[in-house]
């Protein structure tokens, strides 16, 4: 019987971790195929495991068992291959381009820095999870724009014909589990390639972001800072501490000394949820691109000090 891979980390919601008057409702909405209902059970019917519900989510909500798997294999492979289930086995398989987001790219990037990275792909334009795709690739021309020379990835279309390997300059570096592809490997022996990744346990940091931090950590020296969405706080804060208060991952305090106010940000935690910035009446924060060193992004940041106005 086929089990879907996606999984739900209840605990890893935004909306678990810190409820909120406003829920986030990335998954539900993202879903090209309606598969997540407003309580995020999934209907494994209609899902086809695109992975943008992964994608979307900042804090790990939804993934999918093989994520440990995908890290390992980039860390140690001499060539990072990664493809789709409609392209040719070339080397790592992935259920699509939609599990990357902005981490994920990222690190990608980094790890392109010191070794080839190629993604292979079937023709996306005739694929149920387009979507997904397009969502992804959308995250990379971003990342594209605000760091134009960071090193490159190769892409290469070869779509599944039923051949056994690619032609071209690919080379085979991780064969599919007896020739079946991820969809195809039943969840038990998943559970026991990876014990525990079904125990739900909430972690504050989302996977890719960590996976981001301990690549960047081995190459933190040549690369010098990167373009990462951050906190910007204006004069017009008036220091209630109401930011600090709605974030669900810590990633803001507030420390007071007198009448003295201190708002500390922490990169590294952020997920870019936004809630600080729904909430702040005086419209004194915004999400902006800035050039973030590895110790800035890792490190606490003071981003705002003052009296609170009344």
């Amino acid at each position: 019987m086929y089990t879907c891979q996606m999984v739900h980390h209840h605990h890893n919601c935004l909306n678990t971790k810190k409820p909120y008057v406003k829920l986030c409702r990335l998954c539900v909405d993202s879903c090209p195929h309606q598969a997540i209902s407003l309580y995020r059970e999934l209907n494994s019917q209609r899902c086809t495991e695109c992975g943008i519900c992964m994608a979307v989510c900042p804090s790990d909500g939804f993934i999918y068992y093989s994520t440990s798997k995908l890290h390992e294999f980039m860390l140690g492979a001499e060539k990072i291959v990664l493809n789709c289930p409609q392209a040719m086995n070339a080397g790592h398989e992935i259920p699509c381009l939609g599990i990357l987001d902005r981490d994920s790219w990222l690190a990608l990037l980094i790890a392109a820095g010191e070794k080839e990275v190629t993604l292979v792909t079937g023709v996306c334009a005739a694929c149920p999870d387009k979507k997904a795709c397009a969502v992804s690739v959308q995250v990379f021309k971003e990342i594209h724009t605000s760091w134009p020379d960071h090193p490159a990835l190769r892409l290469k279309v070869a779509p599944d014909d039923g051949g056994s390997a690619p032609g071209g300059e690919i080379t085979s570096v991780q064969a599919r589990s007896g020739g079946k592809g991820w969809r195809d490997i039943g969840r038990e022996k998943l559970e026991a390639m990876l014990p525990g990744i079904t125990s739900d346990e909430a972690y504050p940091i989302p996977k890719a972001r960590q996976f981001l931090r301990e690549v960047w950590q081995s190459r933190k020296s040549a690369l010098g800072a990167l373009p990462l969405p951050a906190l910007e706080v204006s004069e017009g804060c008036r220091e209630c501490g109401e930011c600090a208060a709605v974030c669900p991952q810590g990633a803001l305090t507030n420390k007071e000394k007198g009448e003295q106010l201190t708002l500390i940000y922490e990169p590294l935690k952020c997920v870019g949820c936004r809630r600080c910035l729904n909430i702040c009446r005086s419209q004194a924060l915004s999400m902006e691109y800035k050039p973030l060193s590895y110790r800035l992004f890792t490190g606490k940041i003071l981003v705002h000090q003052g009296k609170q106005r009344l």
